[in-house]
């Protein structure tokens, strides 16, 4: 199995831009393919990005896409979200998700979850 930490969450103003991390530990972390997901107040948990076990493929949400940005380092054992043009409603508690099997965007596909890392925009 493997354990996920995530962190960079923070407060920041509309217009700015924070860099999320998660620091895997475990088993190989190139052997999971890796998402983000956010979930606000009040609602269900929605996916955010996704990338592929190498992270020659990522896909977004329409919400985010060309805003936000999802890479991994292998070596480091370690998946990232940049964010950019934040608004207020990326206001989030984000998480990291691992899956062994699927590169997917739904999180029932996802075997191993971080403990989340907030995010809040002010206007």
């Amino acid at each position: 199995q493997v354990q996920l930490v995530e962190s960079g969450g923070g407060l920041v103003q509309a217009g700015g831009s924070l860099r999320l991390s998660c620091a895997a530990s475990g088993r190989t972390f190139s052997s999971y393919a890796m998402g983000w997901f956010r979930q606000a107040p009040g609602k269900e948990r929605e996916f955010v990005a996704k990338i592929s076990w190498s992270g020659g493929r990522t896909y977004y949400a329409d919400s985010v896409k060309g805003r936000f940005a999802i890479s991994r380092d292998n070596v480091k054992n370690t998946l990232y979200l940049q964010m950019n043009s934040l608004t207020p409603e990326d206001t989030a508690v984000y998480y990291c998700a691992a899956s062994q099997s699927s590169y997917s965007d739904s999180p029932r596909r996802y075997d191993y979850w971080g403990q989340g890392t907030q995010v809040t925009v002010s206007s």
